[in-house]
């Protein structure tokens, strides 16, 4: 069974995250008090509702429930969003995703039971310094402090080469998990010594970020 999304506010972050999941076949409650937000909603979310969301009387005639994923996104207004988490946390419930605008927000509403707080102001600062710094590393996916997943597009120095010829391993200490070939689409999953690497290939790496760097 499809887990369900339930988001609190309906700003820009909120409404597109409504609409991103409903997409991706998630049943998505939106709930938001401003009734414009809601009626845009509609035709991307599996309800779209009029309510306060820092009324925990009217969060439980809704029927929140332990299990669901609930995202607050109530912008600047620290106030709502710490209401609101408070009443989640007293509802029970385990997943609750908290939109907060920097970090002293962020730790306070980890202190009263945000499961996880997104600063997504940060995040496109993060992402568009890396994409300046390494134009050529499309995504990264970290693993831990120190290994991420990547994809890289490689340079031209790496095509009509294969593997074994780049000696990735040995000269950047990062390991190949798969090649996406974005003409066709197909994916292939670790790929042989042998492969040799052409234009529109995207290789997909782990390794240290530092090292993912060098490949320029």
């Amino acid at each position: 069974m499809q887990q369900r999304v339930v988001v609190i506010g309906l700003g820009i972050f909120g409404f597109n995250i409504v609409r991103e999941l409903y997409d991706g076949g998630f049943e998505v409650i939106a709930i938001d008090k401003d009734k414009e937000a809601v009626q845009m909603a509609r035709d991307c979310s599996t309800k779209a509702i009029v309510a306060d969301g820092t009324n925990r009387d009217v969060m439980e005639e809704i029927g929140i429930q332990e299990d669901d994923v609930v995202i607050v996104s109530f912008g600047e207004d620290l106030a709502a969003a710490t209401l609101t988490t408070l009443h989640l946390k007293q509802m029970k419930v385990r997943t609750i995703i908290v939109k907060a605008p920097n970090e002293e927000h962020k730790l306070i509403l980890e202190k009263i039971g945000a499961t996880e707080v997104m600063i997504p102001e940060r995040e496109i600062a993060h992402k568009v310094a890396r994409s300046l710094i390494s134009p050529n590393v499309l995504e990264y996916l970290p693993l831990s402090d120190d290994y991420v997943i990547s994809e890289v597009a490689p340079p031209n120095e790496f095509l009509g080469k294969n593997l074994a010829e780049l000696q990735l391993r040995s000269r950047y200490h990062i390991e190949v998990i798969a090649i996406k070939d974005v003409l066709s689409d197909n994916l292939t999953m670790i790929p042989k010594a042998d492969f040799v690497i052409k234009d529109g290939d995207i290789l997909v790496v782990v390794g240290r970020e530092e090292e993912i760097r060098k490949i320029k």
